[in-house]
């Protein structure tokens, strides 16, 4: 039953909180780079993150999420607090972002999946966005299997994908309304088979469609590469970065058994700071969601010794939020102006 008056009520209880006590935003970056395809809309333009600083300098203080943590710890958080995270590990958070985070003095916390520091291979959706959605041939049904079972696709004429196509689709991305194509539809029923896998069976998927690509499917891209243990160091001197960790191979934390949960934060804590030969304190939940993660899930990050943990559901954050659950907000590749209505609109509550 509709009450009238009670969302204005909502939204004004929510604006006195906003308001009346103390809360902070997180941001969650991926990638400062530009690329021919962003399928998942993770990379944003060096000048827009260049923007995005510009006007963060001006809107509140910014901190690192260690920082943040313990400022709600001892309640000493101030309104428009803000703080600027980034997931995964990729190379041009050195060579991209940081270079910008130290012009305009802003920290950010870099959250690094361990297992794939120094290798030559992408990301596992980068992979699957250059198998799938680059130029190529693939066989006009595709299919893989996975414990048994077989999964296909009917990829029709777009066997047979040319320059002239990929020019044509290489501004989509995944949360554009537009029909799509034989070889999307066939990216994002990969993208959801791929996620809940264990790390071996995505790695087994994988290596066919690298088989029904041929001689193409070999080989991953430089400019999608993660960071070598050596950038980490080179990352970590910045006094602006505050290294954080990411699970080893970014799997959905709640689709793994217990003890492969603990392996996968406790294993990526130890690596970095085996790095770095120092420790460190805060993880961020791959993927990130509710669902993505379960209570287990957060138990075993704060026993591994982690003070405080990323989500990816959004959410403002003052005292009473947990600090094994930090909500954040994914930022795209806005304009100037489209990233202040941003912040106006956070603010207003």
């Amino acid at each position: 039953m509709r009450i009238p008056g009670f969302g204005k009520a909502r939204r004004a209880a929510r604006w006195l909180k906003r308001n009346l006590v103390p809360s902070a935003l997180v941001l969650l970056y991926h990638r400062v780079a530009e690329v021919t395809c962003d399928p998942q809309w993770l990379c944003v333009t060096p000048q827009h993150f260049a923007q995005h600083l510009e006007v963060l300098k001006k809107f509140g203080p910014t901190l690192a999420v260690h920082q943040l943590e313990k400022a709600l710890r001892q309640e000493r958080i101030s309104r428009k607090t803000m703080a600027v995270t980034f997931d995964d590990g990729y190379a041009d958070n050195l060579y991209n972002a940081l270079p910008l985070l130290e012009q305009h003095g802003v920290p950010a916390t870099f959250f690094l999946s361990s297992g794939y520091l120094g290798q030559e291979g992408e990301f596992w959706w980068d992979e699957l966005e250059r198998l799938i959605l680059n130029p190529g041939v693939l066989p006009k049904t595709l299919r893989v299997t996975v414990d048994g079972g077989t999964h296909e696709w009917d990829l029709g004429p777009a066997e047979q994908y040319g320059e002239e196509a990929f020019a044509r689709d290489r501004s989509w991305n995944a949360m554009l309304p537009q029909e799509r194509t034989p070889r999307q539809k066939a990216y994002l029923s990969l993208c959801s088979l791929l996620r809940t896998l264990l790390p071996e069976q995505r790695s087994h998927v994988l290596e066919q469609l690298r088989n029904a690509r041929g001689a193409a499917g070999a080989g991953g891209r430089p400019s999608h590469r993660a960071l070598s243990p050596e950038e980490v160091k080179k990352l970590a001197d910045s006094s602006l970065a505050e290294i954080g960790a990411h699970t080893v191979t970014h799997p959905v934390l709640a689709a793994l058994p217990v003890d492969r949960q603990r392996e996968e934060i406790g294993g990526s804590k130890s690596r970095i700071e085996e790095i770095l030969g120092r420790p460190i304190h805060s993880f961020s939940y791959p993927f990130g969601m509710q669902g993505d993660y379960t209570s287990e899930t957060v138990a075993i990050v704060r026993d591994s010794g982690f003070a405080c943990a990323c989500s990816n559901f959004e959410g403002a954050i003052d005292r009473e939020t947990n600090p094994y659950q930090l909500p954040r907000f994914v930022v795209r590749d806005w304009d100037r102006d489209t990233f202040v209505r941003f912040l106006e609109e956070w603010s207003r509550g």
